[in-house]
């Protein structure tokens, strides 16, 4: 892995959450493994009781729905409902929340193989509901708690790779 950044933006109404991070592996590898909603268990921290509660998901399609169960705040757990809205298979697939914690959640994955390996690319843009004391609440939780998980996740992505290569 090298050179991951992760920043969280925020224009009105709207935060985007963008992240990183060059994959030592090829497209087929990244795509096999992040177009699995099963893996989400791997690269998510233990602390948020990440569990899918849908039947299990095989690989990725349009129009998919997935739902969860997942701690959003200390000791507050959330079910959460996404479909798969776009997949273009090994280059890209969006994600989109049909129901959860969020009041608007749209995540974009993207994948472009590179000498170096795979460049993985996340867009998060996303509102939270409540309005000024959802403000306060995304200062004072949520984008730590964002920015946690992004970084658990590059980490869990290297060990996984580092498992795969052995």
């Amino acid at each position: 892995m090298k050179g991951a950044k992760i920043y969280i933006n925020h224009h009105p109404g709207i935060y985007t959450l963008e992240a990183w991070q060059t994959l030592e592996t090829g497209i087929d590898e990244a795509w096999e493994f992040f177009s699995n909603p099963a893996n989400l268990s791997r690269i998510t921290p233990s602390f948020m009781g990440f569990r899918i509660t849908s039947v299990r998901p095989g690989p990725m399609y349009e129009g998919q729905i997935i739902s969860y169960r997942i701690g959003i705040l200390p000791f507050i757990k959330s079910s959460w409902v996404t479909e798969i809205t776009r997949v273009k298979k090994g280059s890209y697939f969006i994600d989109e929340q049909r129901s959860g914690p969020y009041k608007i959640w749209h995540h974009e994955h993207h994948f472009m193989e590179t000498e170096n390996g795979v460049e993985m690319y996340d867009r998060v843009s996303y509102s939270i509901p409540l309005g000024i004391a959802g403000r306060i609440i995304h200062y004072l939780f949520i984008k730590k708690r964002l920015m946690e998980i992004f970084t658990y996740r590059e980490k869990a992505i290297i060990e996984y790779l580092g498992e795969m290569e052995k």
